[in-house]
């Protein structure tokens, strides 16, 4: 397999000619190229890991491609729907997926992992979000630090920071999941001086459990 990291949360997973996009949001340039997608994943309903407008630049191009997320992504993309009085095709229909699900998606083995979002503060509420296994190899756990339970983590995609976490929780979830490989994502939040420190404690984490750290930067590819 093929990883490329986007912007932000957004990953593209290629296999045998077919691709899987997780977490296109607001915060990832405009989706192009777009054809031979298998599937699309959405951790949770927060716009920074989908929009309208990403659904539909890649369900253009790939006609009844599977979008797999939780409810409440599946009613916040009907809500958007109902209020989307453009002359665009309407959004494609979402397959709700919980913990535990496992889906195949052309080469694409799912396994989904969760059921809610990190607490951000007691006055918000808890959304919906699953993390996903694919093919046993690579782990993303949205926005939270969701443990597969009974899962050995080949390759596990970090948040580096976000409103719902401290580094000290990073550090103590790449202890626990024990990767062989780790990078970060949903990083946009920071300069390149916080970049450079995340890096070096998610880097320092994994290296304790004798994995290796790869600084991806969008754009960047990691063969899997």
């Amino acid at each position: 397999m093929k990883l490329t990291k986007l912007e932000h949360a957004a990953l593209v997973i290629e296999l045998a000619g077919q691709k899987l996009y997780i977490d296109p949001g607001s915060f990832t340039t405009a989706l192009t190229d777009t054809a031979g997608a298998a599937a699309i994943v959405i951790t949770h309903e927060h716009a920074d890991h989908w929009t309208p407008e990403q659904l539909r630049r890649v369900a253009e191009m790939n006609e009844g491609v599977p979008i797999f997320a939780p409810a409440g992504v599946a009613a916040a993309v009907a809500a958007a729907s109902a209020r989307d009085a453009s002359p665009h095709d309407p959004l494609p229909a979402i397959t709700e997926v919980h913990d535990g699900d496992t889906v195949q998606a052309g080469p694409f083995t799912l396994r989904f992992f969760g059921q809610t979002h990190a607490v951000i503060h007691e006055s918000l509420p808890v959304v919906d979000n699953v993390g996903v296994l694919v093919n046993d190899e690579l782990y993303y756990a949205g926005d939270s630090f969701t443990i597969p339970v009974g899962v050995q983590v080949h390759t596990l995609a970090v948040p580096a920071a976000a409103p719902w976490m401290k580094i000290s929780e990073v550090i103590d979830y790449v202890l626990e999941l024990r990767p062989r490989r780790s990078f970060p994502t949903h990083e946009m939040l920071l300069s390149r001086a916080g970049k450079d420190l995340s890096n070096a404690r998610i880097a320092a984490a994994t290296e304790q459990g004798n994995g290796e750290f790869f600084a991806l930067e969008p754009g960047d590819v990691l063969d899997l």
